[in-house]
């Protein structure tokens, strides 16, 4: 009798289709957001979807926040989604539950990028590219605080990656 082991290896390659499906998913929640509170845009939901599509595909998202502020603060309902490598307990969640009636009065819809540590060691040349690619001109401004905490809510997941989703609750 003879006893062998064997080894598997598994390794993704996080292509676009992975990218469309986790953008498709924020698009969601925004158009959730819409519809709850009349912001944003149809058209800057399509604009932020190719946003998150083009800058998950490049491994360049760190972080990306949607929401209300209020006296420079974000205040609910505020969505922030974080990249993240796929780790055990990351799932691929629907989108959604986010909460009707909040108190916007006053507020504006706002959104907010940061980078990950690739973009920050790209090339001059190569985030030229990557921003020809997106239909958002960003500039550099001082991250929002919040008014509130943050809760970790949903994970969406695809190809080995996660976008995982924090929703700001007032106190």
């Amino acid at each position: 009798m003879s006893s062998a082991s064997y080894s598997v290896t598994e390794s993704q390659t996080f292509t676009l289709t992975h990218a469309k499906h986790m953008a498709a998913k924020v698009a969601a929640d925004l158009m959730r957001l819409q519809r709850l509170y009349g912001s944003p845009s149809t058209q800057w939901i399509l604009d932020y979807e190719e946003e998150v599509k083009v800058f998950l595909k490049a491994g360049y998202l760190d972080t990306v926040t949607y929401g209300f502020k209020r006296d420079g603060k974000w205040i609910e309902p505020t969505l922030k989604y974080t990249a993240s490598e796929l780790s055990s307990g990351d799932v691929d969640d629907t989108p959604g539950r986010i909460r009707p009636n909040a108190d916007i009065a006053g507020a504006s819809f706002y959104s907010y990028m940061t980078y990950s540590a690739a973009w920050r060691n790209a090339s001059q040349s190569e985030r030229d590219v990557i921003k020809g690619q997106v239909p958002i001109s960003r500039s550099g401004a001082d991250e929002p605080e919040v008014n509130g905490y943050l809760t970790s809510d949903l994970s969406y997941s695809s190809g080995g990656r996660a976008l995982n989703r924090s929703t700001v609750r007032s106190y």
